[in-house]
């Protein structure tokens, strides 16, 4: 009795400091949040930028590409901890939020191995994805974080593109898809109730400003090499990435280096 006490009292006091709201339940299936906020990242930063979400049975898939560092794993994470929060009892970081039913929530998010069990990275992300796609259910909540990066570049992306046709076909799941084979925007043409969705960069003099915003449709680019030189990559290397890269793309545009998985 004092544990839940404790409990109830410690999610009262996090709702009136930090401006939660009380979570709304439906029968209808989908998820529906408004001006939507990671409960730890917000009290780390100066400025959180809040986000919408909307999953729903004609919009089952969100399809979400954009710079590294620009916040699609915090959006992600924050949609699966304002329900997990409202399931077990607690207001929660956002404007409003409407909650259909929910059976579990499951994740391929970060990169870990499990080498004493003879279990390298790309296994241990494969084995979190088999599981997803066995036992997830068109009410369960399923975040795919960066899925077939840990293989070559075709592996990856053609184990990428088959598994989001499953969870779209089979599954039915609502999901959250996070991907920088920007390729698989296009699936939105085949499927209706994918939706592709991307956050803000702005790039100025070789510098980058992430707008951590969530806008409708595909991004562009991945800003790999900006975010690179923030992290502190040598200054001789980030201008040689740069000049391999664009030897890469004029290559790719006089005879693709890596083919169009969707072309005739």
């Amino acid at each position: 009795a004092c544990a839940v006490l404790d409990g109830l009292a410690a999610f009262a006091e996090a709702a009136a400091r930090f401006g939660y709201t009380m979570p709304q339940f439906s029968e209808q299936p989908g998820i529906d949040i408004e001006a939507g906020r990671h409960p730890v990242v917000e009290r780390q930063v100066e400025n959180f930028i809040a986000n919408d979400c909307r999953l729903d049975a004609t919009r089952r898939m969100l399809l979400i590409t954009g710079p590294n560092m620009g916040g699609k794993s915090t959006t992600m994470r924050q949609v699966a901890l304002i329900v997990l929060l409202a399931h077990v009892g607690c207001f929660v970081p956002a404007g409003s939020a409407r909650i259909g039913p929910i059976d579990a929530i499951f994740t391929r998010i970060g990169a870990s191995d499990d080498l004493a069990s003879g279990r390298s990275t790309f296994m241990v992300e494969m084995t979190e994805a088999a599981a997803i796609l066995h036992h997830a259910t068109a009410q369960s909540l399923v975040l795919m974080d960066e899925i077939g990066r840990g293989t070559s570049t075709f592996d990856g992306m053609a184990l990428a593109f088959a598994i989001l046709r499953h969870l779209i076909d089979k599954n039915r799941s609502l999901t959250l898809f996070a991907t920088h084979y920007f390729e698989l925007t296009r699936l939105s043409h085949e499927y209706s109730e994918l939706a592709n969705v991307h956050l803000d960069a702005v790039e100025h003099n070789d510098h980058i400003v992430f707008m951590h915003a969530v806008e409708e449709g595909p991004a562009n680019q991945s800003y790999g090499i900006q975010v690179a030189a923030l992290a502190g990559i040598p200054t001789a290397v980030v201008r040689a990435a740069r000049k391999q890269l664009r030897e890469f793309e004029q290559r790719a545009a006089v005879d693709p280096l890596q083919p169009d998985l969707f072309a005739q």
